[in-house]
C-alpha cells in the first residue's frame, strides 16, 4: 500500500545500500540510493569511505532545521566532499551546500560540495564559493579524488561572524515548509 499522508508519498520500504539500513522508500530516497551506488560502482569508492545521512541543527528566531548531507565522501581520512541532493534547480541549492561544507566538520572546512538533482550536478569550492565544474561527470572518482585530496586545502573555518552567517543560511535553505497555513498532516509535533 502506498502512504500518501506525509510529505512524500511512500512505497513502503527499501534497503539502504551503504548500511543496509531499513529507509522508507520515497522517489528522493531511491536517487539517493542511485548516487551512492555510482559513487561505489562506478566512481570506485569504498562504501567505508562514504559516510550517509550526516546532519547539521540549526535554531534561529525559534525555528528549527536540520539539514541532511546525503553522503560525505572521505579519502585517507579526511572529509574531501559532500554531495547534497535535491530536486529540480541547482543554483538554488549552492550557498546552503556550502555553507553546510563549510560547518560539518568541526575541524576543518571540507574543501569541496557537490549538488546535484540526479540527473546534472555542479562540483563547487567551498572556500570562494565558485563552480569548478557541470554535469554528472564533474562528481570525481576515486583516482581524481585521490589527487584532489593532496592539493585541497583542509583549513579551520573558525570566523565566528562567517561561521554564524552559514549557520543562517542552512536554517533558512533548508527548512522544510508545507501546507502553508492548512496545518501539516505530516508533522509529528
Amino acid at each position: 500500500m502506498i502512504d500518501t499522508s506525509g510529505h512524500h508519498i511512500v512505497y513502503g520500504e527499501l534497503q539502504d545500500y551503504l548500511t543496509g539500513e531499513m529507509l522508507p522508500d520515497t522517489d528522493d530516497e531511491r536517487i539517493r540510493q542511485e548516487l551512492a551506488r555510482l559513487l561505489v560502482e562506478r566512481l570506485g569508492y569504498g562504501k567505508h569511505e562514504l559516510e550517509p545521512r550526516l546532519t547539521i541543527d540549526t535554531c534561529y528566531n525559534g525555528n528549527r532545521t536540520q539539514t541532511l548531507i546525503e553522503l560525505t565522501i572521505r579519502i585517507n581520512e579526511r572529509r574531501l566532499f559532500i554531495v547534497r541532493y535535491g530536486p529540480g534547480s541547482l543554483v538554488t541549492r549552492e550557498k546552503a551546500a556550502i555553507a553546510a561544507a563549510r560547518l560539518l566538520d568541526p575541524g576543518y572546512r571540507i574543501p569541496l560540495a557537490v549538488v546535484t538533482n540526479g540527473r546534472d550536478a555542479e562540483l563547487l569550492e567551498t572556500a570562494r564559493g565558485k563552480v569548478l565544474a557541470t554535469g554528472m561527470c564533474c562528481i570525481p572518482d576515486r583516482g581524481r579524488a585521490a589527487a584532489l585530496a593532496g592539493e585541497c586545502v583542509f583549513e579551520p573555518f573558525s570566523d565566528l561572524e562567517r561561521r554564524d552567517q552559514a549557520l543562517r543560511i542552512l536554517n533558512v535553505f533548508d527548512q522544510e515548509v508545507c501546507c502553508f497555513g492548512n496545518g501539516c498532516r505530516g508533522d509529528a509535533s
